[in-house]
C-alpha cells in the first residue's frame, strides 16, 4: 500500500544524499522513479538535486501554484513509476501537500518527501507543518551540533558571519549561510540564554 513519507531534518544532515540513494536503489532494480525539487532552489543548477558529497541527478521542478496531483497523474500515464521523490519539501504549499496525499491515495504511488522541519527562527515551514499533519510515516534524518548533541535547529548567518535573528522565512543558501545546532546552542546564538549557562 502506497504511503506519504516525510523525511525531515536541519540543514546539512544529508537529506538529498538519502533521497538520491533511495532512488538509485529502485533504478538499480529496473524500476522507474520520478524526482521533483523546488524551482526556487538553484544552488546545484535549475532542476537538479545534488548532495554536498558530490552526487546529483536531474529532476523536474515545482513552483507555487503548480498542481502536483495533475503533474503526477500525467507522469503515471506515461508508464510505471515505483516511487516519487521530492527534495526541498519545506517549499511545498499546504495545498500541494494535500495534492500529494491525494496522489498517494488515488494513484497508489508512494511519495517520499525530504525537507527542513523548521526555519532559522524555530518556526515550522507551512509545507512542513502540513506534511507533519498528513504524512503516513515520518523519519528524522539526524545530524549533530558542534557540541556533539543532536542538531534540531538552524541559524542563518549574514555575509560577515553574524547570526541573523529576523528576515524572510525563505532565503536559499548552504553552508555559507546556515549552521545546524542543538536547541541549547541555537538559543544561545539567538541570545535567549547567557553564554555561561552553556558549560
Amino acid at each position: 500500500m502506497a504511503k506519504l513519507y516525510f523525511n525531515y531534518s536541519t540543514m546539512n544532515a544529508g537529506k538529498s544524499t538519502v533521497l538520491l540513494q533511495a532512488s538509485h536503489n529502485y533504478v538499480e532494480r529496473g524500476m522507474q522513479t520520478f524526482l521533483l525539487t523546488a524551482q526556487l532552489d538553484t544552488r546545484a543548477g535549475q532542476g537538479r538535486i545534488a548532495s554536498r558529497i558530490g552526487i546529483g541527478q536531474a529532476a523536474e521542478t515545482f513552483a507555487p501554484g503548480d498542481n502536483l496531483f495533475d503533474m503526477l497523474q500525467r507522469r503515471m500515464a506515461q508508464g510505471p513509476c515505483a516511487c516519487v521523490f521530492i527534495d526541498e519539501a519545506q517549499f511545498l504549499e499546504p495545498a500541494q501537500v494535500w495534492q500529494l496525499a491525494r496522489a498517494v491515495d488515488d494513484l497508489n504511488v508512494p511519495i517520499m518527501c525530504f525537507g527542513l522541519r523548521v526555519d532559522f527562527q524555530g518556526e515550522l515551514f507551512p509545507g512542513s507543518a502540513t506534511l507533519l499533519a498528513l504524512a503516513d510515516d515520518m523519519r528524522e534524518v539526524r545530524t549533530i551540533c558542534h557540541c556533539g548533541r543532536k542538531a534540531t535547529m538552524v541559524v542563518r548567518k549574514d555575509a560577515a558571519g553574524n547570526v541573523v535573528r529576523a528576515g524572510d522565512q525563505v532565503q536559499v543558501g548552504g553552508n555559507d549561510r546556515y549552521v545546524s545546532l542543538c536547541r541549547r546552542h541555537w538559543r544561545a546564538a539567538m541570545e535567549d540564554v547567557e553564554p555561561d549557562l552553556l558549560l
